[in-house]
């Protein structure tokens, strides 16, 4: 009989529809109220998509996953997922459609390391704040639960792997030889998501709460195409060509297709081509293979393959960028973007809706006089000779490779946001504007003035901010908290400005932006709340919460399966959240 190996995870939920994504143990049918999906194969492993249609739109709908007709999620036992020995009946998995007339609740954050019972130094990673947040919907009505999670980078750590996954490692190859005890292929890869979505807390969060997801460098490797020189070094590796593909062709199976709506998976040629091999009965890993290196390798001429994904939330409309593997970097056009999906971009920020949000894993707004440092560092860099030998090995050794050290590309987004933020192209002015990101480890809320980009200033523009979460289960060392701290200060501002601004070649920006909030430093989940064309943002974090040690079941799946829990694992006393942030954001401060 089949099994359930991972998920349910909750994927695209709209007015009448939602996807459903498993991983499952051999070929077989998977249904959710009453749609079907046969599985699909990537190198021995089976997962399915399902759509479920004809939902009645603005009600919340519970279900159930069967494998061949049988049920296997929810499990049988009482107080599952994972709790042994009976414990507290939790809400069930349920599909809650969109309503526009309802408020729209987007969580988010960024970063997030395995679950806190596989990682070793707990103390020092803290707890994690997405368990805390499951623990804490869990214990309250639906009614305040998010209408979307939005995971902005590094859901797996490729190469920062846990010590439960170096010895499945080292039982599998010789970890001495390159890439010694990081992520090397696709099966390694599905250890990464086993290991972090197995948790039982994680898993039953996922099977409830719509999930969105982008990814950012660790989910390949860290500095991933930093620049056009980190791109020639690694492809020289022995071990650089097998993990490029094992990193795209599981972020295609894990995330990315649960981003696209049914719509969109009718006309993507690549999922269309997969379920073509499921019917085939072939294993679709050759084509995927296929798939992934065009990818990549097509990145610089702009033809490649679109990560990028956008949505509409009632009155809301969310555009989130891939700005990891789409990046222009080997030709003499550097950007973020290329053209073609810079129009996209822009062709999605426009039209009639209350907020618009942008998501993209690495800030647009900065700590001023780090965004000056980092456009010191592109014309450095990119000078030639030893200066730019120097301003590469800076770029790499402190990850100077935000939007900011895409000065073109920088510029390019801050007058999309400034155009709608004014109406320019004639499209209503959205109430707010906010770019949503992660990646640097700490919190902040910021407030952009983008009225010096717009060619007229109406009363009434566009409010626009920054609101930055990461990390949700991870660490900083204490001199970067120190120079993150003091680079949004006014003194360090002035200083920054004054020795990395070259009017002919680093010319400042005329935008001005300022600290609401942060920064914050510590495990943390954001909540944007959007009713109406009132918008405020609420950040809460885990800092004060205790690491709660883990208590082995046995010896079974390493993966999280067997891990003993109790009534007090769902206890939301032991899983405090904190709010440390919260801003009205519907007036200027």
């Amino acid at each position: 009989m089949p099994s359930l190996i991972l998920g349910p995870v909750l994927r695209h939920v709209g007015a009448e529809h939602a996807t459903v994504w498993v991983e499952v143990d051999t070929r077989c049918e998977v249904s959710v109220l009453g749609a079907t999906a046969t599985t699909f194969e990537v190198s021995g492993h089976h997962y399915a998509l399902v759509q479920v249609g004809d939902l009645p739109a603005a009600e919340t709908v519970e279900y159930d996953v069967r494998l061949n007709g049988v049920q296997v999620w929810p499990p049988a036992e009482p107080g599952r997922p994972g709790v042994s020995g009976g414990g507290p009946v939790l809400p069930p998995s349920r599909i809650r459609t969109l309503d526009p007339e309802r408020p729209q609740r987007i969580a988010f954050g960024s970063c997030r390391v395995a679950t806190q019972r596989t990682v070793k130094g707990k103390r020092k990673y803290g707890v994690d704040a997405l368990e805390a947040y499951a623990v804490r919907i869990a214990n309250h009505p639906d009614d305040g639960w998010p209408d979307l999670m939005l995971m902005l980078g590094d859901q797996v750590y490729a190469d920062e792997t846990t010590e439960l996954t170096q010895q499945r490692i080292a039982a599998r190859r010789d970890i001495t030889k390159p890439p010694k005890r990081e992520i090397a292929d696709f099966e390694e890869y599905t250890w990464l998501y086993h290991e972090s979505w197995s948790d039982p807390q994680i898993r039953w969060l996922m099977s409830t709460v719509p999930i969105a997801m982008i990814f950012d460098d660790h989910d390949v490797h860290d500095d991933w195409n930093t620049s056009r020189s980190w791109r020639q070094d690694v492809k020289k590796t022995s071990w650089w060509a097998e993990r490029i593909v094992g990193g795209l062709v599981s972020y295609w199976v894990y995330q990315h297709i649960g981003n696209l709506s049914p719509q969109e998976l009718a006309a993507d040629e690549v999922y269309q081509r997969v379920l073509q091999c499921a019917k085939n009965g072939e294993d679709a890993a050759p084509m995927l293979r296929e798939f992934a290196e065009m990818a990549d390798a097509e990145a610089d001429g702009g033809k490649g393959y679109r990560w990028s994904f956008w949505r509409d939330l009632g009155r809301t409309r969310l555009v989130v960028i891939d700005s990891r593997c789409g990046r222009m970097l080997d030709g003499e056009y550097r950007s973020m973007l290329s053209d073609a999906e810079f129009a996209w971009v822009e062709e999605k920020a426009r039209g009639d809706f209350d907020h618009l949000l942008i998501g993209t894993s690495l800030p647009w707004l900065m700590a001023p006089a780090l965004h000056q440092i980092e456009a010191w560092n592109e014309h450095l860099a990119e000078g030639g000779g030893r200066r730019g030998w120097v301003g590469e090995q800076l770029r790499r050794a402190s990850d100077l490779e935000h939007w900011p050290a895409f000065r073109e590309s920088f510029d390019r987004l801050s007058r999309l946001i400034a155009d709608v933020a004014s109406g320019e192209h004639g499209s209503p002015r959205p109430a707010s504007v906010c770019v949503l990101s992660g990646d640097v480890h700490h919190s902040y809320i910021c407030e952009a003035d983008v009225t010096p980009l717009m060619r007229e200033v109406p009363a009434d523009a566009s409010k626009v901010y920054q609101l930055t979460c990461s990390p949700v289960h991870n660490t900083i060392p204490a001199v970067m908290r120190l120079a993150f701290s003091i680079s949004w200060t006014a003194p360090v501002t002035r200083i920054a400005r004054l020795v990395f601004t070259r009017p002919r070649t680093i010319p400042e920006t005329l935008m001005r932006w300022k600290s609401l909030g942060g920064p914050l430093f510590g495990n943390a989940i954001s909540t944007l709340v959007l009713e109406g064309r009132a918008a405020r943002v609420v950040l809460e974090s885990t800092r004060h919460a205790k690491p709660q040690q883990p208590r082995r079941q046995s010896d079974g799946d390493p993966m999280g399966s067997e891990w003993e829990l109790t009534p007090e694992d769902w206890d939301e006393s032991r899983y405090p959240l904190e709010v440390e942030i919260a801003r009205d954001l519907s007036a200027h401060s």
